[in-house]
């Protein structure tokens, strides 16, 4: 224990190694008068606030609340986002809560909304196809019109709304306009999933269509003489007094009892 008493003791009154102590322990010294009292100054001049949160505010309103409090809102990227509507802020930087100096800059990420999705080319399919393709694309079916045409066949799409190609929204109705052929005797099949049998005739027949083969299937979720299903399907274009064969809906102990079809 003497023997390192003495030696420390040696050791501090060394005049080589007195000096480096020293500028040691003044290091030390100055380190903790920066830390303590010098960097709290500097960073409480000119005051300090909490950052406000404007994520889910729109960028107009969110530069509002930055300027009220003396921050400096900086727009930084748009990204698509389809959480959150176009021109809203989904990111901020500084983030909600933390102490800065008045005067920071505030970063803001916006939101470009829902990304853009491609409008097929529905020209020659027929309505079946075009549903498919609009389904693939995120897009939906808009209404149907018929005009006469002698460059298409019946049930074609000759013309769609919004060019093919174009960028729309996902969820976008694609309207369509569909050859009826050379003549206006054309007509879309209306659909009757759903309708009774009665209901179901008496459509066809303010169509100009007949009812055509009836099968029947046994169904317990539907009412009796409901009907499943119908061939040609709907919006499929045919020729006048074309006939429609209708699926039947029927409960076991009605099934001996049957509606009969239009003579």
């Amino acid at each position: 224990m003497k023997k390192s008493n003495n030696l420390l003791a040696n050791i501090i009154a060394s005049k080589t190694l007195r000096p480096i102590l020293w500028m040691f322990g003044i290091f030390m010294v100055a380190l903790f008068v920066i830390d303590t009292f010098v960097m709290p100054y500097y960073v409480n001049k000119g005051g300090t606030l909490t950052v406000p949160k404007v994520v889910g505010l729109k960028e107009e309103f969110a530069r509002k609340i930055l300027d009220s409090l003396n921050l400096e809102p900086r727009r930084g990227e748009i990204r698509q986002d389809p959480s959150y509507p176009e021109g809203y802020v989904i990111l901020q930087n500084p983030a909600p809560e933390q102490i800065v100096k008045k005067g920071r800059r505030v970063y803001l990420t916006i939101s470009g909304g829902e990304q853009d999705v491609i409008v097929p080319s529905l020209r020659g399919r027929s309505i079946r196809d075009a549903k498919f393709a609009l389904d693939r694309a995120a897009l939906k079916q808009g209404a149907i019109q018929y005009q006469i045409s002698i460059e298409l066949p019946e049930g074609t799409i000759i013309t769609q709304d919004i060019p093919a190609g174009s960028r729309v929204k996902k969820s976008s109705y694609i309207s369509v306009i569909v050859s009826a052929g050379e003549s206006m005797d054309s007509i879309a099949i209306p659909s009757l999933i759903g309708k009774t049998f009665t209901e179901a005739q008496k459509i066809l027949k303010d169509k100009g269509l007949r009812t055509g083969n009836i099968t029947y299937q046994i169904n317990d979720e539907l009412l009796p003489n409901t009907v499943i299903d119908q061939l040609p399907r709907e919006n499929e274009v045919v020729t006048t007094q074309k006939e429609v064969d209708l699926f039947i809906s029927q409960t076991p102990e009605k099934t001996d009892k049957k509606p009969e079809r239009d003579k």
